[in-house]
């Protein structure tokens, strides 16, 4: 991995799409209700994230977590400047979401086929052939169009997955036209060597797409591996408030990289992040009460790390004692 110095982060603008709302809260036992699902993205909109992952567009059947994603997308405040990007499945979905007047729909399927099987319960041909059916009605409507790969660093069933075999896949939907690229670490298999050499392929080989990295903290290995893709000239990252999310495969472990843990760590180096720390810790600090159990997130629990704490009353005794002596 090549030494990032501080004199070059100086200033250097790093892009964070918030994924909580769809992410995080699809994998939450209990339902949070519409209201408070809006309340919690409006806070979320006035922090300065680039991008809000707001809901999902799949069947109410499928994740009935997010069975109010119309009213979702129909009572928020959309702040200027922010993209409000929404999951859709399949044709169905991306019409209902054009009906709410999205600014980016996110397609997603696995590269590994045994995990989009697993997932999706199709093979990596039918996803594709349906995602194209997406793009098809989506391309003329002026909405972005965004591919979400999984298990691109490894996949839990398979193993390694081979780097050409995601240029590939990659390659298929440039083809039709989309204007960027998640690449998701959807179990946690990245690490940071890793991750430095496929992002600076990535960027080689499509440099007029927009590219996103996605990583999950399954492993303890989020915050490094963002480092590693910011050496290797990514700017935009996913990340989830509280670190929310997770994933069936990696039961019991934890799941996005944490948006307020990821914050505090660009701050301190000198990347200008765009982010209100203070207020996206307050909006952090409502999660508990609406899921209903703590979060991963460090910097909630720890506070930032200037945040002192006042000298205990011996040292000050201790001291007038020696001056009286």
């Amino acid at each position: 991995m090549a030494h990032q110095s501080n004199s070059s982060s100086q200033g250097k603008r790093i892009y964070i799409q918030e994924v909580a709302t769809r992410d995080g809260f699809q994998n939450e036992a209990s339902f949070i209700e519409t209201a408070d699902k809006v309340a919690l993205i409006d806070s979320l909109s006035a922090c300065g994230f680039a991008k809000v992952e707001a809901t999902s567009f799949t069947s109410p059947r499928a994740i009935p977590a997010l069975r109010d994603a119309e009213a979702v997308m129909h009572q928020i405040h959309r702040a200027p400047g922010v993209v409000y990007t929404v999951l859709v499945p399949n044709v169905r979905g991306a019409e209902r979401a054009m009906s709410c007047k999205v600014d980016e729909v996110n397609l997603v399927m696995s590269v590994s086929e045994s995990h989009n099987r697993a997932n999706l319960r199709m093979s990596r041909e039918q996803s594709f052939a349906q995602l194209k059916d997406v793009v098809s009605a989506v391309r003329e409507s002026g909405v972005a169009i965004n591919v979400s790969l999984s298990t691109v660093f490894g996949c839990p069933m398979e193993g390694d997955v081979d780097e050409a075999e995601v240029l590939r896949w990659m390659a298929r939907f440039a083809e039709l036209g989309v204007h960027g690229f998640t690449l998701c670490d959807t179990t946690g298999m990245a690490y940071p060597s890793q991750v430095e050499q496929l992002c600076g392929h990535a960027a080689n080989v499509f440099p007029q797409h927009e590219l996103t990295l996605h990583f999950h903290n399954t492993r303890g290995m989020a915050l490094a591996n963002v480092l590693a893709a910011i050496a290797a000239g990514i700017d935009r990252f996913d990340s989830s408030l509280g670190g929310l999310g997770g994933c069936p495969y990696a039961p019991g472990a934890t799941g996005n990289v944490c948006t307020e843990d990821m914050v505090h760590m660009l701050q301190l180096m000198g990347y200008d992040t765009g982010i209100d720390l203070p207020a996206l810790l307050q909006a952090a600090a409502r999660l508990p009460g609406l899921i209903g159990h703590d979060v991963p997130s460090q910097v909630l629990k720890a506070g930032r790390r200037l945040d002192l704490h006042a000298r205990p009353d011996y040292l000050d005794e201790a001291e007038r004692s020696k001056e009286l002596a």
